[in-house]
């Protein structure tokens, strides 16, 4: 079981405190699945790389991250990266198709992965499977980025991820910049990861990707998670005003309807205002609203709104 905590990271920048992630609390089991969704800078991405304690130029400020009843976040680096980052929580980055680095072979950089973990198995043999898990050919090993397609290539990083075979796995907007076959040939790819077992969150604006794959998901924005429930109750039955929203901005296939968009932008994190974030830009939005909402239970998981107190 996976489960986060009031988890709060903030980032410094021109002398500002950036509250990038404040008090974030969700949980996971065994093989579910999770979508974090929201617009740009809401966090999701940062949430992601806390997880596996890689938040460049941030700082993790409190909370607890927990795998297996055990919080990670107490762990040295030595030990968390010895025992707990790519052999149990890896992460496919936003952008993957520009971390595989151009002057190594894609075979190079698998070794360099079971080098750093001390691998004492058959290497070719690991790496070998991990490639035909994602429905590539043994050929590309001997290739370099360059040569690849951007489908192989976000497959090669989706295997790097799967090479020491965690429990979990982090996909940060894993088809973006991808035309349309080859997100269906990713997205195929992670439903039969799934299927095998592996948990997985997925982060991504794309509601349509999402709803795919996720068992769960967390609504998230300005740096909180104001909903969060099963994908059928958040899609058919959406609480927080945000959340409908974010739905209604979605074209529908059928029938004639108006596209929803929201007035204003989200707000500064830097100078975050009190009470509910969602607040300036919300149809519903009352005096009481200016105050921090609680967590109201839904049937499936909760949600941040003074609308259900």
């Amino acid at each position: 079981m996976f489960a986060i905590n009031d988890l709060i990271v903030q980032y410094q920048l021109r002398g500002k405190i950036v509250h990038a992630v404040d008090r974030v609390s969700f949980s996971l089991e065994n093989n579910e699945s999770l979508g974090i969704v929201g617009e740009s800078a809401c966090g999701k991405s940062t949430l992601g790389l806390a997880i596996i304690r890689s938040v460049m130029g941030g700082k993790i400020i409190s909370g607890e991250i927990l795998l297996d009843g055990q919080d990670i976040l107490k762990m040295s680096d030595e030990e968390f990266t010895k025992n707990i980052r790519w052999k149990k929580i890896a992460m496919v980055f936003q952008g993957a198709m520009n971390s595989l680095d151009p002057v190594f072979s894609i075979k190079q950089q698998f070794e360099e992965i079971l080098r750093t973990h001390d691998y004492s198995g058959n290497r070719l043999e690991m790496i070998n499977e991990a490639i035909a898990s994602v429905g590539l050919p043994s050929s590309v090993l001997n290739k370099f980025p360059h040569e690849l397609s951007g489908g192989m290539k976000q497959r090669a990083v989706i295997a790097m991820a799967l090479l020491l075979k965690p429990e979990l796995v982090i996909a940060d907007e894993p088809t973006t910049a991808l035309d349309v076959l080859v997100q269906a040939q990713v997205l195929s790819l992670l439903k039969k990861l799934k299927k095998e077992g592996m948990s997985l969150v997925l982060i991504s604006h794309d509601l349509g990707i999402i709803s795919e794959i996720a068992d769960k998901v967390a609504i998230m924005y300005a740096g909180k998670i104001v909903e969060f429930g099963t994908l059928q109750e958040v899609y058919s039955n959406p609480k927080h005003p945000y959340t409908k929203s974010l739905l209604e901005s979605v074209p529908k296939i059928k029938g004639k309807s108006d596209l929803m968009s929201l007035k204003g932008n989200p707000p500064d994190l830097a100078n975050p205002p009190e009470g509910c974030r969602f607040y300036d830009r919300c149809s519903q939005a009352m005096e009481k609203c200016r105050k921090d909402p609680q967590k109201t239970k839904t049937k499936s998981g909760y949600v941040s709104c003074w609308l259900y107190e």
